[in-house]
């Protein structure tokens, strides 16, 4: 297999550390070598490479920037990008996955967890033996997570859960959902294990995007909460929120991943394709799309790579990470598009990765905030005034 070699116009590879430069080749072989050639038979079937699992454990990169007392790798956040990066340039479901273990199960159980939770679950999700999902977004409820109205009661010996989640990734075959729900009005957080009487996650069925991640919905029928599952720490609407914000920054990170395979793709094709006696490389038409596509690519580096500096500094602002995730996935869809158009009627085909890619990147852009949250998040941010209600 020709190796990898991304596009890196800046030389950003100069401003990373060795650590950071090996963390990075080191996935990207692996996304080269296990994901690339299996990925479009796992689409077409709508199910999801489960076998990767404990080989992404093996590599560190479930929960890889918290503590190595929980058996995580202790590395910073600009690694946790690129590990993001290059597993999107595989398969968004594939960094979905790998995202909502760490960014929204490890974690708030990190975060916001007794250290009992922390000793029990953290662990296990290190090493791939467990496996979570997070539970906020509702049927009714996705922009306006403070209107949830799943419910907790409180009874003997804990709490008894009822509602309903939509949208889950991993929900199907989770041992732990990290679930948000209302108690005496205010945002509580419950960890409910797969085997609680009353819980069900039945998988979502028909998905033209994201076809080899599981897809859930939670139900909660009257569930048993122990007092010991729920997050001590974890109170008010602010605690998913934070959650949030680490997966969104672990998106705009991986959405420079699929740029960088539908640029490779479109700039070999183009440069090996003929019409009228020249490759199509040739046309500027063809030029024009190939050089706006570097641009972009190379702006969401540039702006990732600042981005993990300062979260990785302690100077991160929320406000940034929606910047950063609101620019770099509408470029990534755009470019998407035209590596579709590049590769003519050839870009449907699932010989190459463009339309897997621009399907996938439909949903990236509606979740964990849509363009227009972030639209609004930023608005409000320089001009002082909240236009969501």
């Amino acid at each position: 297999m020709i190796k990898f070699n991304g596009a890196d116009y800046f030389n950003v590879t100069g401003l990373l550390s060795e650590e950071e430069i090996l963390v990075r080749e080191t996935v990207r072989g692996f996304v080269s070598e296990e994901i690339i050639p299996v990925i479009e038979k796992y689409c077409r079937e709508n199910t999801f490479p489960s076998y990767l699992v404990p080989k992404m454990a093996e590599l560190g990169l479930f929960g890889i920037t918290l503590p190595q007392k929980y058996g995580c790798a202790g590395m910073n956040n600009v690694v946790y990008g690129l590990v993001m990066q290059e597993l999107e340039r595989g398969d968004s479901g594939i960094r979905s996955f790998v995202s909502v273990q760490s960014s929204l199960v490890m974690y708030p159980i990190y975060t916001f967890g007794s250290e009992t939770q922390k000793d029990r679950w953290l662990p296990g999700l290190a090493n791939g033996t467990k496996i979570g999902c997070f539970g906020l977004t509702e049927p009714d409820f996705g922009s306006n997570p403070g209107g949830m109205i799943t419910r907790a009661e409180k009874v003997d010996g804990g709490y008894l859960l009822n509602g309903a989640k939509m949208w889950i990734t991993n929900g199907t075959i989770a041992d732990v959902a990290v679930v948000w729900a209302k108690l005496d009005g205010k945002v509580a957080g419950f960890l409910v294990e797969k085997d609680f009487r009353g819980f069900s996650a039945p998988e979502m069925k028909g998905k033209h995007s994201l076809k080899a991640s599981v897809t859930s919905e939670l139900i909660f029928d009257n569930v048993f909460v122990p007092e010991d599952n729920v997050l001590p720490e974890g109170n008010g609407l602010r605690a998913p929120l934070m959650c949030l914000n680490q997966a969104r920054y672990g998106i705009a990170w991986g959405v420079v991943g699929s740029m960088m395979a539908c640029y490779d793709s479109s700039l070999n094709y183009a440069k090996s394709r003929i019409q009228f006696g020249k490759p199509i490389a040739a046309f500027q038409m063809t030029q024009e799309k190939l050089v706006y596509m570097l641009t972009e690519l190379t702006k969401a580096q540039l702006v990732n790579l600042q981005l993990g500096r300062l979260k990785d500094s302690g100077n991160l602002r929320f406000q940034q990470v929606s910047f950063a995730k609101r620019n770099n996935v509408e470029k990534a869809l755009e470019i998407a598009r035209m590596a579709r158009e590049i590769h003519g009627a050839n870009g449907i085909l699932d010989e190459y990765p463009v339309m897997r890619h621009a399907a996938n990147l439909e949903s990236v852009k509606t979740y964990e905030g849509t363009h227009e949250m972030h639209t609004l998040i930023l608005g409000e941010d320089i001009t002082g005034f909240s236009a969501f209600e």
